[in-house]
């Protein structure tokens, strides 16, 4: 690969003996570094996300100092800056309502100041796909390093994951079968570590995405938080950061089109998280790629689920990671994968998965024998979700693949809450909850996971099916049809469902019907008002005003690139830019 290091961005700033460079290296001086230490070396950024509101990414300012170590054994200079954290266990309504805003705040700072090459930091779920939006819009080389999952909790002499088993023993609790002793227990084992979730949730499940695009080290996507070889990769990370920035490798050179079918094939093969589906379509976008909803149920068809990880197995990441990680589970796949695709490494796909080996085949089975045949997350159509829905048929009820059910309609999470436990709900019942996505939640929150009434509950009664705007955690479990698209409140059919009214779901068939009869609805439909927006100022209304639907990955509009449009990777007044400001 060619050398660029003749050639460096930095040297803009800092190598010009004018006012301008001047300004720019007293400055830099000011932080205690030479102007011998930025002559001609790569200034490799490092975008921190560590922050005491997200506890899973609070081991990384340990991590960038290893990226540092890193960055200065190949011969770099490493600046770190901050940017805008989310973290899950906090934010409301959601952090999916700002992950555009801290793609935002990365694009902008990356490409405003004097960098060659970045390493992005990224841990709880909506950290990693806002931190490579932000980074693929601007197109500097760019390597990723993921903050991996926290060491298993332990309860009662078994290991859990922090949502998956947390969800079971919530229904134990509100169905009388849990204290409020146990389930304080609970609460103090549950999250033993820094760290994100150690089951297949958005955070692992993107985690290995980022791997499967080529954007991270092999073997990077599982290695646990607590464990010393995740700073060694972080270390490695830097010495590769300063590679890049010479070779001039950029992320549109990774980020293909087929990279992006290896990390839908390695999503459906991991039973990962239905979020990914969303990130996934809006870095696309930012890339200027032509990624639609129906490549992830071509590829569901095909690809078999081979991890045995809950939620839709019995283990944890880190047996994962033990087993073999990523590199193994690709080495299962390798049939269905475009092993020329390059990578960060500057190796191919298959140059990388090379040699690799899996230990235990209780985790990581083949496609000849799988855990499940096909379709990890179905992508369903119909007269209920005309642009698509979602279920991820790894983690749900085989019995109600094929359901007929009258619908009980809540018309948001408010009216869930309250009355969740009062209406009559049965078995056959379809629960419905609306104006909960992009606009209505506003953010699409993860509340598609609807609790099944206590009574039920009592009863043993443990999934139902159940159809929302909203997401879910990718730690949750049961029959849930998600991102039914277009939303109610952006005119979606499901603006218009009343209790009663028989909805019809075959996951086999690709179908999601609301039976009513074609003239019923388009009466129903012409007569529908949307909600007023939630927000009127801010960040909010902007948000309201230029958010696309799930099915375009709830990016803003007005960030995505259009196929052939260049990559904008210079600020404006870059020349002379100090003197015009003093």
């Amino acid at each position: 690969m060619s050398d660029n290091s003749g050639n460096l961005r930095s040297r803009r700033w800092f190598g010009t003996q004018d006012v301008a460079g001047l300004i720019h290296r007293a400055y830099l001086s000011s932080e205690g570094i030479s102007r011998s230490a930025v002559a001609g070396r790569p200034v490799i950024g490092i975008c921190n996300t560590w922050s005491e509101l997200v506890n899973c990414n609070l081991h990384f300012r340990t991590l960038a100092q290893a990226v540092k170590r890193g960055v200065l054994q190949a011969g770099g200079l490493p600046l770190e800056f901050p940017t805008i954290s989310l973290g899950e266990a906090f934010m409301k309504p959601t952090t999916m309502l700002y992950r555009n805003l801290m793609a935002m705040d990365v694009e902008e700072t990356i490409r405003a100041n004097p960098l060659d090459a970045v390493v992005l930091l990224g841990g709880c779920d909506k950290t990693i796909p806002a931190t490579l939006m932000g980074a693929a819009s601007v197109d500097l080389p760019t390597i990723m390093v993921t903050g991996v999952p926290t060491e298993p909790a332990v309860y009662c002499g078994r290991q859990l994951g922090a949502g998956t088993d947390l969800w079971r023993y919530t229904d134990d609790f509100r169905a009388g079968r849990m204290t409020d002793s146990e389930y304080q227990d609970l609460e103090a084992a549950l999250v033993p570590s820094v760290g994100h979730c150690p089951e297949m949730g958005t955070a692992s499940t993107m985690s290995a995405i980022v791997e499967a695009l080529g954007m991270s080290l092999p073997g990077s996507a599982f290695i646990p938080a607590v464990d010393a070889r995740r700073y060694s990769v972080a270390e490695a990370t830097g010495r590769q950061a300063v590679e890049l920035a010479k070779q001039g490798l950029r992320p549109s050179q990774v980020m293909t089109i087929e990279s992006f079918d290896n990390a839908i094939t390695v999503l459906m093969a991991l039973g990962g998280s239905t979020n990914a589906v969303i990130h996934l379509l809006a870095l696309a976008g930012r890339l200027g790629l032509d990624l639609a909803l129906t490549r992830f149920d071509e590829i569901s068809g095909l690809v078999p689920l081979i991890v045995n990880v809950r939620p839709s197995g019995e283990h944890l990441i880190e047996q994962l990671f033990h087993a073999g990680g990523l590199p193994a589970v690709m080495s299962r796949l390798e049939g269905a994968l475009n092993l020329d695709c390059l990578t960060v490494t500057g190796r191919t796909v298959g140059e990388n998965i090379a040699g690799a080996k899996v230990f235990d085949d209780a985790v990581i089975s083949s496609r000849e024998n799988p855990w499940q045949a096909s379709g990890s997350i179905v992508v369903l159509r119909g007269s209920l979700a005309p642009r698509g829905a979602l279920i991820k048929r790894s983690a749900a009820s085989p019995h109600l693949m094929r359901h007929r059910g009258t619908a009980i309609v809540f018309d948001d999470v408010d009216d869930l809450a309250a009355r969740v436990d009062d209406v009559e709900i049965d078995e056959e019942t379809v629960m419905v909850l609306r104006n909960s996505g992009p606009k209505g939640g506003p953010g699409m929150p993860e509340w598609g996971q609807l609790p099944v009434p206590t009574r039920l509950l009592r009863k043993g009664v443990r999934d139902l099916v159940r159809i929302s705007d909203a997401r879910m955690s990718g730690t949750a479990f049961g029959t849930v049809v998600l991102h039914v698209c277009p939303e109610s409140a952006d005119g979606g059919p499901l603006g218009v469902v009343r209790d009663g009214d028989p909805i019809v779901l075959d996951v086999d068939a690709r179908r999601l019907d609301l039976d009513i009869g074609e003239a019923e609805l388009h009466r129903r439909m012409s007569e529908f008002q949307p909600p007023a927006p939630k927000y009127r100022r801010g960040y909010g209304a902007l948000y309201l005003d230029h958010v696309m639907q799930a099915d375009q990955g709830c990016d803003f509009d007005f960030l995505r690139r259009l196929g052939g449009e260049p990559f904008e990777s210079e600020p404006l007044g870059l020349v002379g830019g100090p003197i015009m400001g003093w």
